[in-house]
């Protein structure tokens, strides 16, 4: 049996609500439950900031970052969390305490985190929203509505060998050179951890964009594949329906993370790809994440990222995969697109670009 308490419309009204949230209608709530024991991915939970720790800021829904104080109330999401660099994390509440996973508004219990990372900031959960109803409120409740698979617009993916191998610059500076070389783009987000980052660099380099959160997951760590595949479905037709000719797809992590390997070896999205970006942070990895997909029977049309941004290093990174190594000036010129990108291009857009 769920457990309400009231809750003052005030206390929502003056907390800081995350990305995560950003579509969720918040005259929704009604109250607040405490049977956390129920709670899963998803389900939205208002907190009091209890300690500032390695996050002391929030992302918020309004897509602008908010200095966390002490004593703040943010409405968050639980969701498991998967970053190398970062956290391992679980959506659980087993404790007084849980904690700030991902500053994008993710919120659960850090089980695993990088020797660099300070203690994670933690949380009090107050309780977990709930609508009219009494149900507990969760982000998939106001996601965008299934849409069926969109087989005419071109679909570019973007994948990286590790976290911060520049996937965010390739993807967003290939979407801004097709935008230049006349084509119309959307950028899309399709696996990872909420968070307005990439977000936002598709749209200031002009392209609008959507992700995982449209389709309601905070997070695609520990998802289904078939729950990531249709969102990938609906966020590419969704895009096609507003006009996109060309939707540049980020996949996040490395090529090891189990969604994004499970993508690659075998699923829908894997198939509807036009052709892939890859993003590597040096030659070493340029040459395994190359020899990953030729194992999958797969290939990169070009590398790009961090490797780019040395001279040296994209010199050796063309020599051992033999392929051309594009900076981000690069795939923001129109004599690039045409000469690598144009030949992807599925006939429709083809013959709308020519």
């Amino acid at each position: 049996m769920t457990q309400m308490k009231s809750l003052s419309p005030a206390l929502c009204t003056n907390a800081k609500w995350a990305f995560t949230t950003r579509r969720v209608i918040r005259t929704d709530v009604r109250g607040l439950s405490s049977n956390f024991a129920t709670a899963k991915a998803g389900d939205l939970i208002l907190c009091d900031i209890a300690e500032i720790g390695q996050h002391k800021k929030i992302q918020l829904a309004e897509r602008r970052v908010s200095v966390s104080y002490p004593g703040d109330l943010v409405v968050l999401c639980l969701g498991d969390r998967y970053a190398p660099d970062q956290f391992l994390a679980s959506a659980v509440i087993d404790d007084d305490l849980i904690d700030l996973v991902a500053g994008g508004g993710v919120a659960g219990r850090v089980d695993v985190a990088h020797i660099r990372m300070d203690e994670p900031t933690r949380l009090k959960p107050l309780g977990l929203l709930t609508d009219a109803q009494g149900q507990v409120m969760n982000i998939a409740s106001y996601a965008l509505p299934f849409t069926a698979p969109n087989n005419e617009v071109t679909v570019i993916g973007v994948f990286g060998a590790s976290m911060n191998s520049g996937k965010t610059t390739a993807a967003s500076s290939l979407a801004h050179g097709l935008m230049k070389s006349g084509y119309t783009v959307a950028g899309v987000k399709a696996t990872g951890t909420g968070a307005f980052g990439d977000f936002n660099s598709f749209e200031d380099g002009g392209a609008p964009a959507l992700d995982f959160t449209d389709v309601g997951m905070p997070t695609t760590y520990r998802m289904p594949m078939d729950r990531i595949e249709e969102g990938f479905d609906t966020l590419v037709a969704t895009a096609a329906a507003r006009g996109a000719e060309v939707v540049v797809v980020e996949i996040a992590d490395g090529v090891f993370q189990q969604e994004t390997r499970a993508i690659l070896k075998s699923s829908k999205i894997r198939d509807r790809l036009d052709g892939i970006l890859f993003a590597a942070p040096d030659a070493l990895s340029a040459l395994g994440g190359e020899t990953v997909l030729n194992k999958m029977n797969l290939g990169a049309f070009a590398i790009s990222g961090m490797v780019s941004c040395s001279p040296l290093a994209a010199s050796e990174a063309a020599e051992v995969t033999g392929l051309p190594i594009l900076t981000r000036e690069d795939l923001w010129s129109p004599d690039t697109i045409a000469s690598h990108v144009a030949p992807l291009m599925r006939l429709a857009t083809q013959t709308v670009a020519a």
